[in-house]
């Protein structure tokens, strides 16, 4: 699943990833395949890119990894000339087109069915929405839940530099839509920080909750009783003050490698919730990490490299052989 972060600050902006990559097996089993994924990619001189979820898509009946379409998209398009919302739209299109979330999702609801019934529960409703399928079910004590299933996403952080100066930050579902994050042209998103992948950890670090909260019954039974807007309200009030409007670019780097290796060691020591137990440890490998800032565009701070034995090779330069 891997964690991806973004944070803008008046200094510029940090992309960083780990370098996990799982998949699931003819079981259903959930497993580790690398720790040498790439997940951060530049598109352009002031554009990046950072990538969470599924790691393949098929193409002519073959599997292939998300980072092929990432360097295909940039052969095939003359990036330099994109804005920031114009990649974030292009790049949602192309694997919006490229994976076949529909077919999945259609299935989804007889899978819900024969899982429920294989636990003992009475199935009240199924109901397929937009993107997700809502249901809800009377479990073997008689407690009656509520729940909701979706196919496996694939979450794109799009940020970086337009033409004329200004800087935006994008993140695309798919499958959903695009959800503007940053933007230096609109006042309250100028400066902050966002994630996507396996986001609990660095969640209930800085806003004090993970989403999981919302399956809670006393939170149902407070929005019920209160509205959920005053309890999104009093859960706001849990997260800690940042001041992003003043953090140095050292320090958002220092920010998003905490976090992203944070995550790592929880997921070494936990598996999943008490409410939801069995979670995958997607996150971990090497952190890369980039910056982009109004004057020097994308720079690289770290990035993997190939290694044979105690020579390393970076790809992009000549190899550093040693000397006989």
């Amino acid at each position: 699943m891997s964690l991806a972060i973004n944070t803008t600050t008046p200094e510029g902006m940090v992309l960083a990833a780990d370098s996990r990559q799982s998949y699931r097996n003819r079981k259903g089993m959930a497993r580790i395949g690398s720790d040498n994924a790439s997940k951060l990619f530049q598109l352009n001189k002031r554009i990046g890119l950072a990538i969470t979820g599924l790691a393949f898509l098929p193409e002519g009946g073959v599997l292939k990894s998300i980072s092929k379409f990432v360097e295909q998209f940039k052969r095939e398009t003359d990036t330099e000339r994109l804005d920031v919302k114009e990649t974030a739209e292009k790049l949602h299109y192309l694997f919006d087109k490229k994976y076949n979330w529909k077919e999945r999702l259609e299935k989804l609801p007889g899978q819900i069915r024969i899982d429920l019934q294989r636990q003992g529960c009475q199935i009240l409703e199924i109901k397929p929405e937009q993107f997700v399928v809502k249901f809800k079910f009377k479990d073997p004590k008689g407690d009656i839940r509520n729940g909701f299933a979706g196919v496996d996403t694939i979450s794109l952080l799009v940020a970086g530099f337009n033409k004329d100066g200004s800087y935006e930050v994008y993140i695309c579902y798919i499958p959903g839509e695009i959800q503007k994050k940053r933007d230096s042209r609109e006042k309250g998103k100028e400066y902050g920080a966002s994630w996507i992948g396996q986001i609990d950890v660095v969640s209930r670090i800085v806003l004090g909750f993970d989403g999981r909260i919302g399956n809670l019954r006393f939170v149902q039974e407070a929005a019920q009783k209160y509205g959920q807007e005053e309890v999104n309200k009093q859960l706001r009030s849990l997260e800690y003050a940042i001041q992003w409007g003043t953090m140095t670019l050292q320090d958002a780097i220092d920010f998003c490698v905490l976090m992203i290796q944070t995550t790592s060691a929880i997921q070494r020591f936990s598996d999943g919730i008490v409410a939801d137990p069995g979670d995958m440890p997607g996150v971990g490998g090497p952190v890369d990490v980039a910056v982009i800032t109004p004057d020097k565009g994308f720079v690289w701070i770290n990035k993997k490299k190939l290694r044979v034995g105690d020579t390393e090779i970076d790809i992009d330069k000549e190899p550093n052989l040693p000397k006989r």
